[in-house]
């Protein structure tokens, strides 16, 4: 089945019926054998992430039987097929929940994220807050909306650029090496000031509605950024890796900064990493 605009209906409302289903009669009611580590005390998974994402594939592959289908715990077990991405003809990349620390904590910060790929480009990104019941939209050429829980639709804006020192963001300083860790974490006191929400969804949400103005991340694993890096464009930002190269679905490296536009871009970069 071919993928148009008139699908991010349905796959709004999957995402909000994989919340109702499998995430939110979780919250706050974990057990200790519900969560475990993958990586790191950081870095967890939950029973909430693992059967949230069971629920949106299965139904995404009933729709969709020949797309590609990249989930971020599928992946956990499986990682081929994230190779696979930049080549598909149709693929949808999901995070179950996003923002699993805060989740696993009980802190109502956390969302459900989708992108959808057609030839590897991104052409939707859907951001779900289970809590507010809104959905965050971008589609190229669209713009990016708020579509509230009573249906009302918000055109999201970022912030206007300014001087390093009226500027707010996060900067992902501590996945970084040394000397490079210490050098960004002391450069951000040059900043107006700092948010680190641990959840990328929300990240992403302050930036297209203009409560922040930039994010820098060092890990680049597709089911956190696509969604948001689409939502950011269409919301008039610009976002390119540390490299100034181009972001696209097949990365999982090389950093990413996102900006209200190119020149607060080189601004903020050259601020971060100053000697």
């Amino acid at each position: 089945m071919k993928f148009d605009d008139k699908d991010v209906d349905w796959l709004s409302a999957l995402l909000a019926e994989a919340a109702s289903v499998e995430i939110m009669p979780r919250w706050r009611r974990l057990s200790d054998t519900d969560v475990r580590q993958k990586t790191s005390t950081i870095d967890l998974v939950t029973e909430a992430d693992v059967n949230a994402e069971r629920y949106i594939t299965r139904r995404l592959r009933e729709r969709y039987p020949d797309a590609l289908v990249v989930g971020e715990e599928a992946h956990a077990e499986d990682p081929s097929v994230l190779p696979s991405l930049g080549d598909a003809q149709l693929a949808f990349v999901i995070d179950p929940v996003d923002g699993t620390l805060n989740f696993a904590a009980g802190l109502p910060l956390f969302g459900v994220m989708l992108a959808v790929v057609v030839n590897g480009e991104t052409v939707a990104g859907i951001i779900h807050d289970p809590l507010g019941k809104d959905f965050l939209i971008g589609l190229p050429g669209a713009g990016a909306h708020i579509r509230h829980a009573d249906g009302r639709l918000e055109r999201c804006r970022v912030a206007a650029p300014g001087p390093a020192n009226q500027m707010s963001g996060i900067a992902s300083w501590y996945m970084m090496q040394e000397p490079e860790r210490s050098r960004v974490a002391r450069n951000m006191a040059r900043f107006q000031a700092y948010f680190n929400l641990r959840c990328a969804a929300h990240e992403y949400r302050l930036l297209a509605t203009g409560h922040g103005h930039f994010v820098a991340y060092v890990k680049l694993m597709p089911w956190d950024h696509l969604a948001g890096v689409l939502i950011h464009k269409e919301a008039g930002g610009y976002a390119a890796r540390l490299d100034g190269s181009a972001y696209l679905p097949r990365h999982v490296g090389g950093g990413l900064l996102a900006a209200p536009d190119r020149d607060s871009w080189e601004e903020i970069r050259r601020t971060l990493w100053a000697e």
